[in-house]
């Protein structure tokens, strides 16, 4: 049996007229001074055609689907699925996901090897791909977009060996710096050095760094951190070298050597005020909920979900000449003027602080974090003894805050006395203002939001409201989002919720007892700043997983 063989590209082009033999003979010739090119791609640069016709016609030729990649059309964190070193190896970039299956655009669908490699990648994650082919030009040109500014630095000092390992380090943190990134993670692998940022809680790769390198940088982090070289363990440092910026640094040995995380922390930040970051309700609700003396507010949210700003938006709004505000941190993140403000360390713990503390005539006290059940006995006490407490706790909700403290050890009638607001948030990513996309929404989404808000007796009219797709551009590094907003719930203890409490009375009797007097989850504010345009379902499900 005879095999018909494909002719070339360009011969099936020019049989489909989508170009003249001119143009084939003007892109081989193009092609002899950049041989690494393929003839399609070259047709893209000279631009001899309609792009989107030429594509379309390039995927009917190689048996697969062809379409013209673009910043807006890409709806899925790239490295939510595969790393950016995964992306660049094979050319390829995850666009969209639609009931399980991921669109994926290829620079090349020839090289099945590669196709299958990806394929397996998704499938891990529960998701069956559907490739596409599309211009290498406009892969790379979103890949280099995913990395930090610092990635020229990495290539010159690669190339010509002029940029020292100092200006390396440097360039790492000043680009984090100019990025608005909270942390970087500079991480050992097998065979390079991966730095990557978080920026508005979602971690990119910058760049890469050679192998070779790993001792030196380390050295030097280690250097400008006050670390000890010589140790192969677990350390912590600082980093104070940077105007406004307090660097927390942290390493720990991995297979491969040693990871470092640095936290960015501005000196004196400017303290955002509590509505700005999202908090619903009114200044009423706000007087209502917090700065009650002989009681003790409490802010929960898992590591990361902005509770110490949350704080700090508190304080400033209940500071004044008139009222004794001290607090107990660790460390002290953003200095306050006004307030008397103590750092905790190894000769000052919350504990023994926090009992110097109250012979110090406060009005107010901050207390970072409730960690054990002498913090918290003492923090009760102060609550209970004329003081107004602030202080966060790790846990999911704010009714669960009940709980932790009863788990601790905390006694029901403590809690019941002076426990009078806890609050719970997270922090999801606000969509771009300068670049975002109005849609409707879909009926999925109508359906979603629906069931949710009339599950709590709340109605809403979608037809009223718009939602929005991300699209990106240069101020907000092409991801689509800028800066993050809080998403709250806030639970005031009543008589009666602290007459569950006292009879030791379960979460579940708690919620529905709540939900009566007018509490509602996180969910619910959530969609809130959904139909208020803030941010979109995509990033609230990352958050909490209802769908």
């Amino acid at each position: 049996m005879e095999i018909k063989r494909r002719q070339p590209l360009g011969v099936e082009l020019v049989k489909k007229g989508i170009v003249k033999e001119n143009d084939i003979e003007q892109a081989l010739d193009y092609q002899r001074n950049h041989p690494e090119m393929k003839i399609g791609d070259i047709l893209y640069e000279l631009d001899v055609t309609d792009p989107n016709v030429l594509i379309q016609a390039i995927g009917e030729i190689l048996g697969t689907k062809g379409i013209l990649l673009k910043t807006n059309m890409i709806r899925v964190n790239l490295t939510d699925y595969i790393s950016l070193d995964v992306a660049k190896k094979y050319k390829v970039v995850p666009v969209d996901i639609e009931n399980g299956k991921m669109k994926v655009c290829f620079a090349n669908t020839a090289n099945q090897k590669n196709i299958e490699s990806v394929r397996l990648l998704f499938l891990n994650k529960g998701l069956v791909m559907e490739p596409f082919i599309t211009f290498e030009k406009e892969i790379d040109k979103y890949l280099k977009s995913l990395e930090g500014k610092v990635e020229e630095d990495f290539s010159k000092n690669n190339k010509s060996g002029n940029v020292t390992v100092t200006e390396l380090v440097d360039s790492i943190i000043k680009t984090a710096i100019s990025k608005r990134a909270s942390d970087i993670h500079i991480e050992p692998l097998e065979n390079i050095v991966r730095v990557r940022y978080r920026i508005d809680g979602e971690l990119y790769e910058a760049a890469t760094i050679p192998k070779v390198k790993q001792a030196q940088v380390i050295g030097r982090l280690k250097a400008i951190s006050n670390m000890h070289q010589e140790k192969q363990e677990a350390q912590d440092g600082r980093i104070l070298l940077y105007e406004n910026y307090n660097i927390r640094v942290s390493s720990q040995p991995n297979i491969y050597g040693e990871k470092f995380v640095l936290r960015l922390l501005k000196k004196n930040g400017d303290i955002r005020n509590i509505f700005e970051l999202g908090y619903p309700g009114t200044k009423e609700a706000m007087r209502k909920s917090f700065n009650k003396r002989n009681s003790m507010t409490v802010i929960a949210a898992p590591t990361g979900e902005g509770k110490t700003t949350t704080l700090y938006s508190i304080i400033d709004y209940l500071n004044s000449p008139e009222i004794n505000i001290t607090t107990i941190e660790d460390p002290v993140e953003i200095r306050i003027s006004g307030l008397n403000q103590i750092e905790v360390g190894p000769k000052a713990s919350f504990i023994s602080s926090l009992r110097t503390v109250l012979r110090q005539d406060p009005d107010i006290i901050l207390v970072g974090e409730i960690r054990d059940l002498e913090t918290a006995e003492i923090a009760v006490q102060a609550g209970q003894t004329g003081h107004y407490v602030l202080s966060t706790i790790h846990t999911i909700d704010s009714i669960e805050v009940i709980n932790r403290l009863r788990k601790m050890g905390v006694s029901n009638y403590d809690i019941a006395s002076t426990l009078a607001t806890s609050v719970s948030q997270r922090l999801v990513r606000r969509i771009c203002p300068k670049c975002k996309k109005e849609r409707e929404f879909s009926e999925e989404e109508k359906e979603i939001i629906e069931k949710i808000m009339s599950k709590y007796g709340e109605n809403v009219d979608l037809s009223k409201y718009k939602t929005y797709e991300p699209v990106g551009c240069e101020y907000c590094n092409n991801t689509g989002f800028y800066e993050r907003i809080g998403i709250f719930e806030t639970l005031d203890i009543t008589d009666e919720l602290q007459e569950l409490i006292l009879n030791n009375a379960t979460s579940i009797d708690i919620r529905k007892k709540a939900l009566e007097q007018g509490y509602r989850p996180l969910i619910v504010d959530g969609i809130r700043k959904i139909l208020n345009g803030d941010t979109v379902l995509q990033e609230l499900n990352k958050k909490l997983l209802f769908y």
